[in-house]
């Protein structure tokens, strides 16, 4: 009973997780574009006020909003990918061919928001000068990129699961 109420909780959390994402992407795409619409009124709000040693600042803040907008595309895939693994665990089947692709998949989703991470970190530094710093409070962590490697060996473990309980359906 108590699995299945937490199962329950987690599909409702992953499902508001996808709408939050979404919302979020909605909002920065909004932002980016109210960004050359208004850049005057969006930029001083964001205190960058478009004047002569901004520009280099103002693309970087606009680069780091269009890697915003791929990191939640690729955000979905990871919350979409996982709700459908919980599901099988609902159904009391979790280790079946389609988990591990799914694993693999957010695997690679992590290791892409990573990389969009880090990319993230060089567009700031880029834009970043003397008169006009662009500080974002950008760090490196260890952790998420072992989260990677331990994503791509859960997904091996899920798919050798698979493997041996098709061999031993196949005995029976």
């Amino acid at each position: 009973m108590a699995q299945s109420s937490h199962l329950a909780w987690s599909v409702r959390v992953l499902r508001g997780l996808i709408v939050f994402n979404w919302i979020a992407g909605v909002l920065i795409f909004a932002l980016l574009v109210a960004s050359v619409i208004a850049e005057e009124a969006v930029m001083g709000a964001l205190g960058a006020v478009p004047a002569e040693g901004n520009a280099e600042r103002i693309a970087g803040m606009r680069q780091i909003a269009v890697l915003g907008i791929v990191a939640v595309l690729v955000a979905h895939v990871v919350l979409s990918r996982l709700l459908g693994i919980v599901g099988t665990v609902r159904d009391g089947d979790p280790f079946v061919a389609e988990n591990a692709e799914r694993l693999r998949t957010i695997a690679w989703s992590v290791l892409g928001l990573e990389l969009l991470h880090l990319l993230v970190g060089l567009a700031a530094a880029l834009a970043t000068s003397e008169t006009a710093p662009l500080d974002i409070d950008w760090n490196f962590s260890l952790t998420r990129w072992l989260a990677v490697l331990l994503l791509f060996v859960l997904a091996q473990v899920f798919e050798e699961g698979a493997r041996m309980r098709e061999e031993l359906e196949g005995t029976v």
